[in-house]
C-alpha cells in the first residue's frame, strides 16, 4: 500500500511542477508581447505603403519632394544633359558603382529616397553640389544626376524605391515593378 501512496505523491508533484513551468511561460509571453508587438510598423507607416504620383505638372529639370513611409523622395525630371551626363560616367570611378540604367527605369525619371546614406540627413534639392545632383550640407556627401555618391563619406548611393508606372504620367512608389512576362499577359 505504501508503494501506491509515493505513486500518487510523485503524479501530483510532477502535475505540480508541469502547471507550474507551463503558467510560468504563458506569463512570460504574455509579458514579452508588447515589446515584440512594438516592432511592427505603426499603422500611419502602413497606411503610406504605396503613394501615387502624377508626374505631368513637372518641367523638365525640375525636382520635388514628397513623402512616401515618412521618408522624403525625390522625383527629378532629368534635362537631356543630366541624362548624358549620368549615362557617361564610368563605373570605376564611382564608390558604389551603378549603371544609370539600373537606377531608372525611364531616363526622364528619377525617383530616389532622399536621405542620405551617411547619417541619415536630407540632401539639399537645390544644391547641386559639383555632380549636379545633390549636395548633403551637414557632411559634404556630394551625389550626381543619378543619386550615386560621388564626394565626402557617405558610403552608398541615395535607395531607390520601389515604384512602377500605372500610366506614362502617374507612378506608384512603393509597389514592386512587375516582370515584364506579367504585364505582356494581363496588360
Amino acid at each position: 500500500m505504501a508503494h501506491s501512496i509515493d505513486n500518487a505523491n510523485v503524479t501530483r508533484r510532477d502535475f505540480i511542477y508541469v502547471a507550474s513551468a507551463t503558467a510560468a511561460g504563458v506569463g512570460l509571453a504574455a509579458s514579452l508581447w508588447p515589446f515584440i508587438d512594438q516592432m511592427n510598423p505603426a499603422a500611419d507607416t502602413l497606411a503610406l505603403k504605396e503613394v501615387e504620383f502624377d508626374l505631368s505638372p513637372l518641367v523638365e529639370g525640375q525636382i520635388v519632394t514628397i513623402e512616401w513611409q515618412k521618408k522624403p523622395v525625390f522625383i527629378r525630371r532629368r534635362t537631356a544633359a543630366e541624362i548624358k551626363a549620368a549615362e557617361d560616367v564610368p563605373l570605376d570611378q564611382l564608390r558604389d558603382p551603378q549603371a544609370d540604367k539600373d537606377r531608372v527605369q525611364k531616363p526622364e525619371w528619377l525617383i530616389l529616397v532622399a536621405v542620405c546614406t551617411h547619417l541619415g540627413c536630407v540632401p539639399d534639392k537645390n544644391n547641386k553640389g559639383e555632380f549636379g545632383g545633390w549636395l548633403c550640407a551637414c557632411h559634404g556627401s556630394q551625389y550626381d544626376t543619378s543619386g550615386r555618391i560621388r564626394k565626402g563619406p557617405a558610403p552608398k548611393n541615395l535607395a531607390v524605391p520601389p515604384y512602377l508606372y500605372l500610366t506614362d504620367t502617374k507612378v506608384l512608389i512603393g509597389a514592386e515593378p512587375k516582370p515584364a512576362a506579367v504585364v505582356a499577359e494581363h496588360g
